[in-house]
């Protein structure tokens, strides 16, 4: 930790969002208890505060902020830490009188939300954002014959990313939902990547740039759904250039974060035009990433290898705290993750599947969800997954035989 000075408590549904840097005493992590949350328990016994749900789902964020195991945790000289603020979260904590070291819920509505996003980004938005525009559903038309995107005002993991391909997907969106204000975007076909920055006052540390692993099966059934990372892949399938060209588009974005007194982490997602080889914006996610957890868990072996710096993670909380930052982030090249989701063929996962996977050198965190597209099972490996875009690997292509073969299918 960074500080002896406070001591922290992340509390979060998914103790896999908080162990981008390990335990300890003035770092302390209150989530669910599951058979992963155990297993890290007994590694960091003292540190580790599991609640037991009264009901057979997990509890969110808000109802562990309620329960009286975190009251006892949080006291004068502790600071509390969540994956992402909400107005639920914010009202919770200001309630109880805890610290809160995340920003405001309002900016990441602001920043997040697929609307205000649009006026947030302003000339920014109208350079790097694909055409655009915001409109009632029902008053969208079908113009030509090139899909397009709609999307809700907020979505997860691209379930409010809707293609439509042809006047019948408007149509059935219109009777559904006619009413809703949607975002209409030409649709951008290529490979998509990520890139978590940490934003203090006085500095902007881009993290490494990770190929953004989508809709494959049978990871998921949303073809829009993010399943993973890649780093290897992206400095395979990304030229000098388009490096650049992501770290121009960052440093404008961050700028803004700044300007919006913004600290801490937030990630952005780029997709590269497949013919004109153009780069997009197509997110900015005002919140710690996903994978930000994973990127410090491959940080933190590459400086065992001798690599100085910091990691996201570590940066993430120094920001936080105010305190300064006079290193770099610690550059990969190496490593990938991928999730299975919860899909119409793919509800639970047999134990000896992760067994299997262990065994072959991943690591493997299972999840007790049971929602559509929610997380199931984290496989992590320190090499890449992926030979090209959209196409696996050896180590991509064993995964995905190993989840095939062991699962329970409820529907054929």
């Amino acid at each position: 930790m960074a500080s002896n000075a406070l001591k922290i408590i992340y509390v979060s549904r998914e103790i896999e969002r908080a162990l981008g840097t390990a335990p300890g005493e003035n770092y302390q992590i209150v989530s669910n208890e599951t058979p992963y949350g155990l297993t890290v328990k007994k590694q960091y016994p003292d540190f580790i505060t599991l609640v037991k749900s009264p009901k057979a789902e997990l509890l969110g964020t808000t109802d562990l902020l309620n329960r009286p195991e975190t009251s006892k945790l949080l006291r004068d000289d502790s600071r509390l830490l969540v994956f992402k603020n909400t107005l639920r979260v914010e009202t919770a904590a200001n309630s109880n009188h805890w610290k809160l070291l995340n920003p405001p819920a309002n900016i990441s509505e602001r920043v997040e939300n697929k609307l205000s996003q649009i006026r947030w980004l302003g000339t920014v938005g109208q350079r790097y954002l694909p055409p655009h525009a915001a409109k009632v559903a029902k008053f969208i038309t079908w113009k030509s014959e090139a899909p397009f995107i709609i999307q809700w005002a907020h979505g997860h993991t691209g379930d409010g990313t809707i293609l439509i391909r042809k006047p019948e997907d408007l149509r059935a969106i219109q009777e559904k939902f006619p009413e809703r204000m949607a975002r209409i975007t030409n649709f951008v076909d290529g490979p998509s990547f990520t890139v978590n920055v940490v934003v203090t006052p006085e500095r902007l540390l881009m993290g490494n740039v990770s190929y953004q692993i989508t809709g494959l099966s049978p990871f998921t059934d949303n073809e829009f759904s993010t399943i993973g990372n890649d780093w290897g892949a992206a400095r395979s399938l990304l030229s000098a250039g388009d490096f650049q060209t992501i770290q121009s588009m960052t440093a404008e974005i961050g700028q803004k974060m700044q300007a919006d007194s913004w600290k801490g982490l937030f990630g952005i997602d780029f997709i590269r035009e497949e013919k004109s080889k153009r780069m997009y914006l197509i997110e900015v996610n005002a919140r710690q990433p996903a994978s930000a957890t994973f990127e410090s868990t491959l940080q933190e072996q590459a400086r065992a290898r001798g690599v100085r710096g910091l990691t996201t993670f570590e940066a993430h909380i120094r920001a936080l705290l105010g305190l300064p930052i006079d290193q770099d982030l610690i550059a990969i090249d190496d490593g990938a993750q991928i999730i299975q989701r919860v899909t119409k063929n793919v509800q639970s996962i047999f134990d000896d599947a992760a067994k299997d996977l262990q065994k072959k050198g991943y690591a493997v965190v299972s999840y007790q969800n049971s929602t559509p597209n929610s997380d199931l099972l984290r496989i992590q490996s320190p090499a890449g997954i992926m030979e090209g875009h959209r196409s696996f690997n050896l180590k991509g292509k064993e995964i995905a035989e190993a989840i095939k073969s062991a699962h329970f299918k409820i529907e054929v």
